[in-house]
Order: C-alpha cells, then structure tokens, then sequence
C-alpha cells in the first residue's frame, strides 16, 4: 500500500482492489501440495508485467497497476502474487483487476513447479501449466 500512496496521481484515487495470489493445499485429483517452487525467465517476465502495467493504467479512471510476482520455494499458505489496481471509483477497479490476473498468467513466462504427495502416499513433482480455459 505504500508503493501504491506514493505514486503521482494517488490524489485522485477514491479506492483500490489487490488480489492475492496463495499457494493452494490440494493440488488436482486431490493430492496434498508439500511446496510449490517458482522459476521465471526474469528479464522477459519483468517486462511482461511492468507492460501489463502500464497498459492497463491507460484505462479510464485508472490511476496506478502494480503487480509484484515472488520466486523462489514457498509452503503451503504463503503469498506468491500481489496485483492492486488503484483508481478513481470502485466500479472501474474489477474488471482491471480480473484482467491483470489473467495477462500475467498468460504472458509473463513464471514457472511453477508442484511438489505433492499422492493419495496413495507417494512423492511427485512436477511443472504446472496453467489452465487456458478454466472451468
């Protein structure tokens, strides 16, 4: 919140949406995630979201958009993405919010690998691709 009050044009800013991004306990067919580590081609994924970014800005209303992607080994529980989008009415804030979401997931090249233990009690890991059509 800092980062996002010290920004040119807070002045004009009446609200401001974050979506926090955690790592989930169960991964699919119901497997319990140990840890997830992520890996990214940095410099690309750097550009990807500081474009997205000030993309997104250019919406009407909107005053700043931030996203903060970690890397790294992380546990259950633990935050791995920060996207605000802060603007002038709250009713401009979702739609830009949803959307950032979305594009990082979809251009910045971050890599996530799964560690589970299988049902039957077993140990895998593996990377995860995300999901071009969720359900």
């Amino acid at each position: 919140m800092k980062s996002v009050k010290s920004t040119p044009h807070f002045d004009r800013t009446g609200a401001v949406a974050v979506f926090i991004g955690f790592v989930r306990g169960e991964a699919e067919k119901r497997e319990k995630v140990q840890k997830l580590e992520l890996q990214a081609y940095e410099e690309k994924a750097n550009q990807a979201l500081a474009s997205i970014c000030e993309d997104l800005k250019k919406r009407q209303g909107i005053t700043d958009v931030q996203i903060h992607h970690m890397l790294g080994t992380f546990k259950v529980g633990e935050g791995l993405v920060y996207v605000s989008v802060a603007g002038s009415h709250r009713h401009q804030l979702f739609p830009v919010l949803e959307e950032a979401v979305e594009r990082y997931k979809k251009e910045a090249p971050i890599f996530k690998k799964e560690h589970v233990r299988t049902r039957k009690g077993q140990e895998r890991a593996y990377w995860k691709t995300e999901e071009k059509n969720p359900a």
